[in-house]
């Protein structure tokens, strides 16, 4: 089992910055992915970026450039440095785990999110 535990969340005016952190505790395996995703308001939830143990990231079209995703094995943390934010960035963010398994199953696990609002 994995638990997640995310903080870093708060209200920021646009054009601001945002770090998030992810603890993860439990055991985190070679090949396990971890992320952040968000959900906006009656919106579905969708990955923002993502990062394998060896450091290859993908990030969503609208945060590339702006975001940055960091992982420490050591720690089992990662972290996602938001700038230049913008309202539509707004929403509930969730960390990830992804886990790869030999029968070709994925598990998934999530942390209980932190909001992100961006306003002026």
């Amino acid at each position: 089992q994995v638990q997640l535990v995310e903080s870093g969340g708060g209200l920021v005016q646009p054009g601001g910055s945002l770090r998030l952190s992810c603890a993860a505790s439990g055991n985190i395996f070679r090949f396990d992915t971890m992320g952040w995703y968000r959900q906006a308001p009656g919106k579905q939830r969708d990955l923002v970026a993502t990062i394998t143990r060896g450091g290859s990231t993908v990030y969503a079209d609208s945060v590339k450039g702006r975001f940055t995703i960091s992982r420490d094995n050591a720690k089992n943390t990662i972290d996602l440095h938001m700038n230049s934010l913008k309202p539509e960035d707004t929403g509930v963010y969730y960390c990830n785990v992804r886990r790869p398994t030999d029968s070709g199953k994925e598990y998934f696990y999530w942390g209980q999110g932190t909001q992100v609002t961006v306003s002026s």
